[in-house]
């Protein structure tokens, strides 16, 4: 069982028998050694948010979620499919499932799916990822201060603002949580 403290950003809890991720957290300490946590829960099955308040010492159950790795095989419209790289077995997933991670999905790239009571809740996917990028304008010449920023496509169709010196084929971190560029592949 969960107190209130331990439902930090990230955290996925059982509420009412469904699962919520925290996505905001914030506590409130008041006189006398009470406290208040308050929380913003992302409904893991529908995707809505709700605000909620724990008081003191009340009990939170954690999610039974279990984590499957599979492989992202590819995208067919709105459509995801993978393969479990164990069984060979093959299952798709709708855009509301997969969705902001769809951003950074490549083909043949590993991830962990969450599962709670063997339906997908969340496809997570690593802190940063390596993305070619396959279109950006030539930096205009005498334009090089390190401050410019600039548009530049990545091979799974996201666009990342990127420094004037990374050109088209260069191959950049990106951040999988924020969407922002980190650094250049050396």
């Amino acid at each position: 069982m969960y107190q209130p403290t331990d439902l930090k950003k990230g955290v996925v809890c059982q509420i009412d028998g469904k699962p919520y991720r925290v996505v905001e957290y914030a506590q409130k300490v008041m006189g006398r050694g009470g406290s208040i946590v308050n929380v913003k829960l992302k409904n893991l099955l529908d995707g809505s948010v709700i605000p909620k308040t724990f008081k003191g010492q009340e009990k939170i159950e954690p999610a039974e979620v279990s984590n499957k790795i599979v492989q992202y095989l590819y995208r067919d419209g709105d459509t995801f499919f993978f393969m479990d790289p164990e069984s060979f077995e093959q299952f798709e997933l709708g855009l509301d499932a997969v969705d902001t991670a769809a951003n950074f999905l490549k083909e043949g790239n590993e991830l962990t799916l969450q599962l709670f009571e063997e339906s997908v809740i969340n496809v997570e996917l690593p802190k940063n990822l390596y993305l070619e990028v396959t279109y950006t304008e030539d930096v205009v010449k005498g334009d090089t201060t390190s401050s410019v920023l600039k548009d530049a496509t990545l091979e799974t169709g996201l666009v990342v603002k990127v420094p004037a010196f990374i050109k088209q084929g260069d191959v950049i971190s990106v951040d999988t949580t924020t969407g922002d560029y980190r650094e250049r592949q050396k």
